[in-house]
């Protein structure tokens, strides 16, 4: 947790992608963590009575798995906890296929049989996020995937960009990263760097660093934070020094 924003600092989901479980989420309601003091994260007052979405960050559906149908009821309700919530734009949190789509698509083509994944997730922190009801509303986000490639670790990592939706929103403070570029288009997301993560948040990430399956990250390692992006419009998209289908 970053208790100065009362918002998680990063995530962490292991899945495992041979036991998901498909069950709905009708009837479950966000609720507080009981590890921390209410005043210690965001709850509803954030959310009340706008177009802004508790966003899940380890994501609902790559969560519901176990060895159980009970196993799996209790991990899809524990990502109802506020901790797991950090605000975004309803039609960003909505619309966010690709972003959403990243871990279904390792699995699937890079990941080994098994199929598992570690996930992180969380915010990226700026100077130039608005603050709404005294909460700082991150406009960027950040996931890195961990997963075994061939008997080898392998990792990438991604941001998702909701400035362009925050904009849309009346009575949330325009974000001021729009004074310093023109928006690229909605639901931008982009394949980075995972050490570009870890100099955006301040987290360890050298374990995955070194791993970084994005060609760039060996062939220019002293390059600039966010100089290297990749836009991203399908997953056919991804630069990885491997072929994801082989």
């Amino acid at each position: 947790m970053r208790l100065d924003k009362r918002l998680a600092a990063v995530t962490a989901l292991g899945m495992d992608g041979t036991k998901l479980i498909d069950l709905g989420r009708s009837g479950i309601q966000w609720r507080l963590d009981p590890r921390l003091r209410a005043d210690q994260q965001r709850g509803e007052m954030v959310y009340a009575g706008n177009d802004i979405d508790r966003g899940h960050l380890v994501r609902r559906a790559s969560a519901v798995w176990g060895d159980t149908l009970e196993e799996a009821a209790r991990a899809n309700a524990d990502t109802f906890h506020y901790t797991n919530a950090a605000p975004q734009a309803a039609k960003f949190n909505q619309g966010m296929d690709l972003w959403l789509g990243l871990e279904s698509y390792l699995q699937d083509n890079a990941a080994d049989n098994s199929r598992r994944l570690v996930v992180f997730t969380g915010p990226i922190f700026g100077d130039t996020d608005p603050v709404y009801r005294g909460v700082q509303i991150p406009l960027k986000f950040f996931k890195a995937a961990a997963f075994m490639h061939h008997g080898s670790l392998a990792a990438t990592g991604y941001v998702v960009d909701q400035t362009p939706q925050l904009a849309d929103l009346p009575d949330v403070p325009r974000p001021g990263a729009l004074d310093e570029a023109p928006p690229l288009g909605p639901f931008r997301t982009f394949q980075v760097l995972i050490r570009d993560i870890a100099v955006l948040t301040g987290l360890d990430l050298e374990q995955l660093t070194a791993v970084d399956r994005m060609p760039i990250a060996s062939t220019l390692p002293t390059a600039g934070v966010a100089s290297t992006w990749r836009r991203l419009r399908t997953p056919r998209d991804l630069d990885l020094d491997f072929d994801p289908n082989d």
